[in-house]
């Protein structure tokens, strides 16, 4: 027959206080539904909600432009175009190079027989009006195409696959451009979002809530080239259960206080 006696050791009240604490720790460092969902609406928004037109991009130096020239002869379609009519090249860093014209830093572009025309600060439709005016001197009826080639867009800090990506469309907003990167990890801070936007008077740096509904009106809420974005990591991360193994120092310490119960317990019986 086991006598227990009245003498047996229970828990003991600090192990069980930092047992709790540990808990509250892990707790604290859980990922809520609310810090991870898009577009809430939000009674007190820190935005305005008026829609914001985006800005034209405005051409800079270092950019790659594809300067296409169409006209009724072919002879001076040939001279003005890196690459014939109907041509085809395949895409990549080098051809997009080698079939582009760099913008110098002070804002010109040298093409063939013209010269080096003023772009810089101008929209990709004043730039081709620019470009169109100074043919007509050469060519009559010429018709001009203006693109920006090296269009990519940097995605850094807690998103699933950072780096740098191109872009193929004229205009993408910022969860498009999120979504390249395989969207915002689990404990990226959606609060506090950062882009780094270069400007002909330098670099501006924005922050703003991706939570809110209100952003799609802001200013910074379409993405352009050269922009990048960082996405800042909770306080919470250093605690993620799904980044560092504390279930299993969890249980470990709770096992270990478990056997130092019963020892003492064991010890009690035997010296009765």
């Amino acid at each position: 027959m086991i006598i227990f006696s009245s003498r047996l050791r229970i828990p003991n009240h600090k192990a069980c206080f930092l047992l709790l604490i540990f808990g509250l720790t892990l707790l604290s460092g859980c990922v809520t539904n609310k810090k991870t969902t898009y577009m809430q609406e939000y009674p007190k928004s820190a935005y305005s909600g008026e829609y914001t037109p985006p800005d034209d991009y405005l051409i800079r130096p270092n950019d790659n432009l594809h300067v296409r020239v169409s006209t009724p002869d072919p002879t001076f379609s040939f001279i003005f175009n890196s690459t014939p009519e109907g041509g085809t090249m395949a895409v990549n860093e080098e051809s997009t190079r080698l079939s582009s014209y760099s913008v110098q830093l002070d804002g010109t572009v040298e093409l063939p027989y013209i010269g080096a025309v003023k772009v810089g600060g101008q929209t990709l439709k004043e730039a081709t009006v620019t470009i169109e005016a100074i043919l007509a001197d050469y060519i009559a009826d010429a018709a001009v195409i203006v693109k920006v080639v090296n269009n990519s867009v940097s995605i850094l800090g807690e998103v699933r696959e950072p780096g740098m990506y191109p872009i193929y469309r004229d205009r993408i907003n910022i969860y498009q451009a999120l979504s390249m990167a395989g969207d915002v990890s689990a404990f990226g801070d959606r609060y506090n979002v950062r882009i780094v936007r270069q400007s002909m008077e330098g670099s501006i740096i924005k922050e703003f809530d991706l939570t809110d509904k209100n952003i799609i009106d802001s200013e910074f809420y379409y993405i352009i080239p050269d922009d990048v974005i960082y996405v800042k990591p909770m306080k919470g991360k250093f605690f993620a259960l799904n980044q560092f193994p504390w279930a299993v120092i969890f249980s470990s310490i709770t096992a270990a206080i478990s056997i130092m119960i019963l020892i003492q317990n064991t010890a009690i019986i035997n010296s009765q």
